[in-house]
């Protein structure tokens, strides 16, 4: 099972935890403002407020291990969800992205990669 840890949702920004499919966060809130992604992102406040405010799934975030750049490897419309409610936290899983494969660590998140 993979490991889950908690991280600031402030971290959430253009210089520590990425958006991968997108250049800037502003782009991703800006993708998700209608239609379907809008249904989506507004189904994941809907089950966080039911669930506590908690994550029903983790977001998992991807290190490179190269250059330690980290970015949401699944879970943008959950990150986008946990920032508009306001949470102050939200729970991940994570794992290296190397060039010949993609981990599913089960050990706590490296100290010092988001600095």
């Amino acid at each position: 099972m993979p490991w889950i840890g908690t991280m600031p949702t402030a971290l959430l920004n253009d210089e520590q935890v990425r958006p991968s499919e997108y250049r800037k966060w502003k782009h991703a809130h800006q993708r998700f403002e209608s239609g379907k992604d809008r249904a989506t992102v507004d189904a994941y406040k809907a089950a966080i407020s039911a669930n506590g405010g908690r994550l029903t799934t983790p977001i998992r975030l991807s290190v490179d291990d190269r250059t330690h750049e980290v970015v949401i490897a699944d879970g943008h419309h959950r990150a986008i969800a946990v920032i508009e409610l306001g949470l102050t936290e939200f729970h991940f899983t994570w794992g290296w992205r190397r060039s010949w494969s993609v981990t599913h660590e089960r050990v706590p998140f490296p100290d010092g990669i988001l600095t």
